[in-house]
């Protein structure tokens, strides 16, 4: 990056920001921009272009979008007035509708009759009242009830009675029933009102889906109003200077682009700038250029922070790792298929941006699960190796994680927290050079003599390396050095005897550090784990609820319906399987991520991209 600071008259600069933005290579400096009172409103406007353009986009997707052809607001601004209008019309209708549809329900067991036969009765001195009462209680003293009123039994169903007392205008009624006001008319005509509504739901679908056709002049909107927000932040952290004559903003731009950024600049009349190489002091912004495959990981990234300018982006390196603990953590070649084909699905639908990389990103953690899935022999819950003819998994080329994948991912920990401390040694190097890095290079050099000399046996004794063994000179030698590094040469600058102090106080803090990074793997295999013995068991329901586990031994119309209810335990049990071990899978290789990982390979995050002032849309 290269950073301008900018001297032009205060009278340019809506004409010099207009110039910036045609030239789209400049990222003016905004940090620290509070909106004052006349810029909320703004502010609370994009917000809601925002949610309508998210809510049309989904509506269009919906059974209730009608295809309108050529109808269309050209104004952005109609486009949303509209929709907020219909919006709230259409709310107001289905909490409506919703009412009446309840209170048909209430009305229902009156059954049907005519609303202006009650006002006809009370004419004449006859009063409906209605009441409901426990069948029990109804049954026990209708009998006595009746002695003193006129009782008529409507309906009645399995827990109530429905009945009618005829009376005059002002009796007191006293029984043991609770009285209901009388409805003025049955659930036929509520049932039409609710019909009335619905109607007027689908006309204003209509009208809906022309806003949603016109969700493209709502974002062109939208971005006129993100650009004026921009101008106003520009404005609201710009130095004045010169009694507010002169205006100083700070801009940035790529390195490579710079030459057509001084080209503008020089051809500008009245502008003064200073170009210089940013410092450790300044707030650059961060554009990230990854290949293809490690642009898809910046999805995941960014949900923590962007790397600090200068330092070193991690992406390219925990994407292997995070796509292996993906498929780890779900761990079965069925559930990695179905999220290859929602990743195809998604692919297939997607325009780009966002929703490409997510489906991309969906591809490749599905296809590592399936291959993972298959290599630890896990299908759908079942048992690849007994289905293929092994005795056990034990005796198969397949991995058995149950028994074997504990120290497995405790040996993945420690390959990647060495890997990060590698990679936080060559960055150290870099930003401060070599002898910087002398007590993080001791401990690189006494984990990984500690690895190899005493991991690798633990794990598989083919694996002993014959000249490096906790007993061989090569050993005590990769340790002395190492030691000597990180007690006696952590700061090169300081006296040996406070260098000691520091690197004791350093290795309390690491060890106690480390073996609780490390342990944190065991999540790996303590979610594998739990998913696949998940799937197992709703195996285990489908068949022994349904009898199906003794076998099939003569087909017929059972049969049919025992596969029917295997199948809906299935689907349903691995469904639920499958959601919730893919969130877990999806979150918790995360957490090493950012964690783990990050902690030691030295990240620095920032919270500032590079955002350059363009009139094309973001």
């Amino acid at each position: 990056m290269s950073r301008y600071d900018f001297v032009l008259l205060a009278t340019q600069s809506d004409d010099f920001i207009a110039r910036l933005r045609e030239l789209g290579l400049v990222d003016i400096t905004t940090t620290g921009w509070e909106p004052q009172e006349k810029d909320r409103q703004l502010v609370v406007d994009i917000d809601r272009y925002r949610k309508a353009i998210e809510s049309l986009e989904a509506y269009a997707q919906s059974e209730e979008y009608v295809a309108v052809e050529s109808k269309s607001y050209s104004s952005g601004e109609e486009a949303f007035e509209r929709y907020s209008e219909l919006r709230q019309q259409k709310a107001s209708l289905q909490a409506e509708v919703a009412r009446l549809e309840k209170y048909a329900e209430e009305l229902q067991p009156w059954g049907e009759f005519e609303g202006e036969a009650h006002e006809k009765l009370k004419q004449q001195g006859v009063v409906l009242r209605y009441f409901q009462a426990q069948a029990s209680t109804f049954d026990k003293l209708a009998e006595e009830w009746s002695e003193g009123y006129t009782i008529v039994e409507i309906n009645r169903d399995s827990s109530a009675v429905y009945f009618v007392v005829v009376a005059a205008p002002g009796d007191d009624i006293v029984i043991d029933a609770q009285e209901v006001k009388a409805p003025t008319m049955d659930s036929r005509g509520v049932e039409a009102e609710a019909e009335k509504c619905r109607q007027q739901i689908a006309e204003l679908n209509v009208e809906l889906s022309v806003c949603a056709a016109s969700v493209k002049a709502i974002e062109q909107e939208l971005d006129s109003m993100m650009r004026q927000l921009q101008d106003v932040k520009i404005k609201g952290t710009a130095t004045e200077a010169a009694d507010g004559a002169l205006v100083v903003m700070e801009g940035w731009a790529e390195e490579d682009k710079s030459e057509q950024v001084d080209k503008l600049l020089d051809e500008y009349p009245d502008v003064i700038y200073l170009k210089r190489n940013p410092v450790p002091e300044d707030d650059t912004p961060v554009k990230l250029q990854n290949n293809w495959f490690a642009r898809l990981f910046e999805l995941i990234g960014a949900m923590y922070a962007l790397p600090k300018y200068g330092t070193m982006d991690l992406t390219p390196f925990f994407a292997p790792f995070y796509m292996l603990f993906f498929a780890i953590c779900l761990n079965d070649a069925g559930y990695g298929a179905i999220l290859t084909l929602i990743g195809l699905v998604l692919l297939k639908k997607s325009s780009g941006g966002f929703m490409k990389q997510a489906a991309w990103l969906t591809i490749f953690c599905g296809g590592a699960t399936t291959l993972f899935g298959f290599y630890t022999g896990s299908l759908f819950g079942m048992s690849i190796p007994d289905m293929l003819g092994y005795d056990g998994i034990a005796n198969s080329p397949f991995l058995d994680f149950q028994n074997q994948f504990f120290s497995l991912a405790l040996a993945l920990g420690v390959v990647q927290i060495l890997f990060g401390m590698l990679l936080n040694i060559c960055l150290q190097t870099k930003l401060f050079g070599f002898t910087s890095t002398f007590g993080l290079l001791g401990w690189f050099i006494i984990l990984l003599a500690g690895c190899l000399a005493v991991g690798l046996p633990m794990i598989n004794e083919s694996l002993v390396i014959s000249w490096f063994t906790a007993s061989s000179p090569a050993f005590y030698a990769a340790m002395g050095v190492g030691a000597v590094l990180m007690l006696l040469l952590n700061n090169i600058k300081r006296n040996p005897l406070i260098n000691i102090g520091s690197g004791l106080w350093d290795a309390y803090n690491n060890i106690t550090g480390l073996l609780s990074d490390v342990l944190s793997y065991i999540r790996l295999f303590a979610i594998g784990l739990s998913g696949g013995v998940l799937a197992q068991v709703f195996n285990s329901l489908a068949l022994g609820l349904t009898g199906l586990d003794a076998g099939i031994e003569s087909f017929g119309v059972g049969t049919i319906f025992q596969i029917i209810g295997a199948t809906a335990i299935l689907l349903i049990g691995h469904g639920i399987n499958l959601f919730m071990s893919s969130i877990s899978s999806f979150v918790h290789p995360m957490r090493l991520t950012f964690v783990e990982f990050y902690k030691n390979a030295g990240f620095e995050m920032t919270t500032r991209q590079f955002e350059p002032l363009t009139n094309e849309k973001k």
